[in-house]
């Protein structure tokens, strides 16, 4: 026996099988976190049922099941989202089984997405139009709503249309139509129904304008935002990287000071982020943004142009924290091409630059790719860097618009990643915030992906075509 041990020892068997149960282990985690995140972000924009709860104490309740649970006295208890904010000044109530008299779900409920305060959950009685009734009975309303939702309704007029709703236990409530979004009635909608609705609901979000605190309404800003930012990012981290490299590799005499180099440029990697944010804060926002505005847009002082945080100087902080990646991935990548290319080039009469301008980029350019996929998917998950260089909770207009000069550097900008930090820590509302919060996670997530999708399509086919590479 102790020899079988010492030979399987010896084979190193051991070591392989306890690599394979890592890696397995790691890849279990990563898909459960991933179907955690797919789970609940998906299932935020299913229009589910609503229930009506009659209690003990003869009050309704109205809302959608939520979860279920044994409280720590041991109580089966289920969790319902009750909306109506403004009535009840919470979205979301626990409420014992053995409370629970009757459980129905009849067909008249409605859902009332408005502007403030969330959904409303309840039945509609009426359609006003000033104190005069238009029409009467959920059906008809829904069916006189959507040409009255699309007119620009006016504010404060006293020909404004409004919405006549009640509660669960028939507390009634007038809404302007200027507040309401959509009319749903869930309980009556068919699976197919449903699905056009689920498919409406995801197109809101990726294409409109947070509300509510960023609780509720779309991430298009942030979406944008992330995007655009990892883009000018990258055209500006490219160049400086693979120049970086080249130098490095191919024109710098090695020795003490250049290896001490490589050393910096490897540390640098390590640096947290925020000091990058700092850096970002005091020589990019202050020092070069600060100067601009004293040479050009002193008529506009003291209200900063380009001295304070934009997308412009939160995408070169950037570039500066993944720079040390491009570096040392493009190094590789030119280490990994034969020198016998480089000889024969040189040997047909090419310069040196000839030589690496058509010969030797070429061949290194899918590991100066990885280094560029490397940084992409970095760039887009920093978030503590932005908070000091450009990022804000809500940004009022896009960094690109139909105005001139159509491209505005120093605008603020949303962000994904801060957009998961504020709505799921800084939220007055985290119960209500916290569907969201996996919503952009899962857009982050897939942003991500498409990029270094894109980015490895592009890799793949450069591969392909310099093929007799060893890259």
């Amino acid at each position: 026996m102790r020899a079988w041990l010492k030979q399987f020892w010896a084979t190193g068997d051991l070591f392989v099988w306890g690599c394979g149960a890592g890696l397995s282990l790691s890849l279990l985690m990563i898909g459960g976190l991933l179907f955690l995140i797919l789970i609940n972000g998906f299932g935020y924009f299913w229009p589910s049922d609503l229930i009506e709860l009659t209690l003990k104490d003869g009050k309704h309740v109205i809302g959608q099941l939520a979860g279920e649970e044994v409280s720590p006295k041991g109580v089966p208890r289920i969790r319902v989202k009750v909306g109506n904010r403004d009535l009840y000044g919470l979205d979301y109530r626990w409420i014992n089984t053995d409370q629970i008299v009757e459980r129905s779900r009849p067909a008249n409920l409605i859902i009332l997405e408005r502007r403030e305060w969330g959904n409303f959950y309840g039945r509609v009685s009426a359609l006003h139009k000033g104190d005069e009734v238009v029409t009467e009975g959920a059906a008809s309303i829904q069916q006189a709503l959507p040409p009255l939702l699309r007119q620009a309704a006016v504010p404060d007029s006293a020909d404004a249309y409004s919405l006549l709703v009640a509660d669960a236990n028939g507390k009634e409530k007038s809404i302007p139509l200027e507040q309401v979004l959509r009319l749903l009635t869930p309980n009556d909608l068919s699976v197919l129904g449903k699905a056009w609705v689920y498919i409406g609901n995801v197109w809101a979000v990726l294409t409109t304008e947070p509300r509510e605190a960023n609780t509720e309404g779309g991430i298009f800003p942030a979406i944008f935002g992330t995007v655009m930012m990892v883009l000018i990012m990258t055209v500006i981290v490219m160049p400086f990287g693979v120049i970086g490299a080249l130098y490095l590799r191919e024109y710098a005499r090695q020795g003490v000071i250049v290896r001490l180099v490589r050393i910096a440029v490897n540390n640098l990697a390590g640096v947290p982020s925020i000091v990058f944010g700092v850096f970002g804060l005091g020589f990019f926002v202050y020092g070069v943004g600060g100067t601009i505005d004293a040479l050009w847009f002193s008529d506009r002082l003291p209200n900063p142009t380009f001295g304070t945080g934009g997308i412009l100087w939160a995408s070169l902080t950037l570039a500066l924290l993944t720079v040390p990646v491009v570096i040392v991935s493009t190094e590789e990548g030119l280490a990994a091409v034969p020198r016998e290319y480089r000889e024969g080039s040189i040997g047909l009469g090419a310069t040196k630059w000839e030589t690496i301008w058509q010969v030797v980029l070429p061949a290194a350019l899918p590991g100066i790719l990885t280094g560029l996929i490397l940084a992409m998917a970095r760039a887009a998950g920093e978030v503590a860097p932005l908070m000091l260089t450009g990022v804000v909770k809500l940004a009022p207009a896009l960094p690109i618009d139909g105005a001139w000069p159509f491209l505005h550097l120093d605008r603020k900008f949303m962000h994904l990643g801060f957009h998961i930090y504020d709505v799921g820590f800084q939220s007055p509302n985290v119960e209500a915030a916290k569907p969201m919060v996996y919503v952009t996670t899962l857009v982050l997530i897939l942003v991500v992906v498409a990029l270094n999708l894109a980015g490895i399509v592009l890799r793949n086919r450069v591969r392909k075509k310099y093929a007799g590479s060893a890259v």
